[in-house]
């Protein structure tokens, strides 16, 4: 029977203590030793521990024995806290039947615990909420706790204070987890039906699927088949996790733990498949399974053109541990070759480049940040593109609509004005205000996902001082008006820094970038002109002056002839050298890109 296990997950908005308070359930339970235990033991990535935010889910088992000398099995999921990792967060949140619920006592309810927190509702789980850091100075634990009381509709009694830096309360959430989340339902008479709710890869043992065991037993050396994805495998090894993997011989309904079929294609594991037996008749898929679709696209190129072929060894290697990165080889006549690589969003794709650079020391040039647009034509063709150049003029297109996300903003009263001010600027459509006290106010604005792709939450984050919040999920596609720009240098197109950009803010667009090259092209032997143009209209120019050297220097009095005939005979070299001169263009003009408001 399984009535003495747990299986539980934390959600909390990034930084508000959840892989700390992890760490001190592992110490509590004993199991992790006191000296092997060390800052968010369960984000063992070096840009886990270095930006404080947990990037890959984990699962762990602790056994645990109550007040009244019960040993119980807990199974705590842990799942990422941010809003590009929302597949993982729906999938570990389904593999459980609790959620512990962490909140900041100085900070207070913020985007993403609302958003997580309606996502543990939907899978109906039990939610105990945590008030956290309550040694900190400016802790305001009473109203954290009226807050979170307003939200839930809990009593004062049922929330538990913590500390997970000093340990405090701890033991009392142990308890009340034991006490609160449910065993988990599932009969082991029943064919086997089992969730993968995540996965990873190990360069010696191949894809291995975290699962938690739905209905049935799983045994090693089962014939298995892995319903959506339509594979079939035998079962070399399963198990349990603790801080190492620990082999057993079966798993039964209830249970979390790992299954490796020695599958070396990463692709085969897919987060939210269902595993079955492959002689069972009815083979039911678990609810919720969905295929990860990137939302953001941008060219990643090599600084030096011959790191070509190790850019696509990294991006392989990287692939391996995250099956959601999606890339495709691309070439540029300014760049030369590269990959248009596609992001769950901001974040990932920061994580991505970031990870490039230090773990495979490539030196790599990104292009402007894209969405996928759906592209309507006179044929009755739809085609979705994420990349300017597959922009046609002459594809007689008859409306293009763009990608939106419904988002949540969360700040201090005071600050509403100018975050309204910033949301009108990126196109943003009001939906509603509520408030969560009298000092803090929920904002919920549509905007057009190209609009916030780079910057917004930099700007959201300065207007208010660090104090608002942000979240947001994928809605629908809506029509626009969007028209491809190019930049043109010297009458010649750059395809690496065109665009696809709102037809309102396309001259102040291409003003800015014409501004910003000027700036950052040196000067040539004769005139470069920078031009930003839609179709054959030219909406903005700059002109590059040339170096000139003084061909008059020489000339001492005399008649003014003597002058005009080498002033004019340096004009004809300048024709000619324009003719046949090529402009380079340094990478800072890529930068430049995300930075025009600079």
């Amino acid at each position: 029977m399984n009535d003495n296990i747990r299986n539980f997950c934390i959600i909390a908005h990034i930084d508000h203590g959840k892989s700390t308070l992890a760490d001190r359930m592992l110490q509590l339970t004993g199991t992790i030793a006191d000296r092997d235990i060390k800052k968010q033991t369960l984000d063992d990535m070096e840009l886990e521990q270095e930006r404080g935010i947990t990037i890959k889910s984990h699962a762990i088992r602790m056994e645990y024995t109550n007040s009244d000398k019960k040993n119980y099995v807990l199974n705590l999921i842990d799942t990422p806290g941010h809003v590009d990792f929302t597949y993982e967060v729906s999938r570990s949140i389904a593999a459980c039947e609790g959620a512990v619920l962490v909140v900041d006592a100085s900070q207070g309810i913020e985007a993403q615990t609302l958003s997580n927190l309606y996502l543990a509702m939907e899978q109906d789980l039990e939610i105990i909420p945590v008030i956290n850091k309550i040694d900190l100075p400016a802790a305001q634990p009473e109203v954290v706790a009226q807050q979170v009381i307003d939200l839930l509709g809990c009593d004062d009694d049922e929330i538990i204070f913590t500390s997970a830096k000093t340990g405090e309360g701890i033991e009392g959430l142990l308890e009340k987890i034991v006490e609160v989340i449910p065993s988990p339902p599932g009969d082991e008479e029943k064919p086997l039906q089992a969730l993968i709710f995540d996965s990873m890869f190990d360069q010696f043992r191949g894809a291995i699927a975290y699962i938690k065991v739905v209905n049935g037993i799983i045994k090693k050396g089962d014939k298995i088949r892995l319903i959506n994805n339509e594979l079939d495998f035998v079962v070399e090894e399963i198990g349990t996790l603790k801080m190492e993997r620990f082999k057993q011989d079966t798993l039964k309904a209830g249970d979390v733990g790992y299954l490796i079929t020695g599958t070396k294609i990463a692709k085969d594991i897919k987060v939210g498949d269902t595993v079955t037996l492959e002689n069972n008749k009815d083979k039911v898929s678990l609810a919720g399974y969905q295929d990860i679709k990137p939302m953001v696209f941008s060219g990643v190129f090599p600084v030096n053109t011959e790191d070509y072929e190790d850019l696509k060894e990294s991006l392989e290697k990287l692939q391996l541990n995250d099956s959601s990165l999606v890339y495709e080889p691309e070439s540029s006549t300014a760049l030369g070759f590269g990959f248009r690589i596609g992001y769950l969003g901001l974040l990932h794709m920061e994580i991505i480049h970031e990870r490039l650079e230090r773990e495979y020391n490539l030196s790599v040039i990104n292009t402007f940040p894209s969405v996928t647009y759906k592209i309507h034509k006179q044929t009755g063709d739809i085609e979705e593109i994420n990349n300017p150049r597959d922009m046609n003029a002459n594809d007689m297109i008859v409306k293009i609509e763009e990608p939106y996300i419904t988002a949540s903003i969360i700040t201090l009263t005071e600050h509403i004005g100018p975050i309204m001010k910033l949301s009108l600027e990126r196109r943003g459509l009001f939906k509603s205000t509520d408030y969560l006290d009298e000092n803090r106010v929920v904002l919920k604005y549509d905007f057009p996902l190209s609009e916030v792709i780079f910057d917004f939450f930099d700007k959201l984050k300065s207007i208010s001082r660090g104090y608002a919040s942000f979240d947001y999920e994928v809605s629908d596609y809506q029509p626009a008006d969007m028209i491809k720009l190019d930049i043109m240098l010297n009458g010649e197109k750059v395809d690496a820094l065109a665009a696809i950009i709102h037809r309102d803010k396309s001259f102040s667009y291409g003003q800015k970038i014409c501004r910003k090259l000027k700036d950052i092209i040196p000067r040539q032997q004769f005139d470069c002109a920078i031009q930003a143009g839609i179709g054959s209209k030219i909406i903005a120019r700059t002109t590059v002056k040339a170096l000139r050297k003084n061909v008059t220097a020489k000339c001492y009095g005399g008649d003014i002839s003597r002058k005009r005939k080498l002033l004019e005979k340096q004009k004809k070299g300048k024709k000619r050298m324009k003719q046949i001169g090529s402009v380079e263009l340094p990478q800072e003009a890529f930068l430049a890109l995300l930075k025009l408001d600079d």
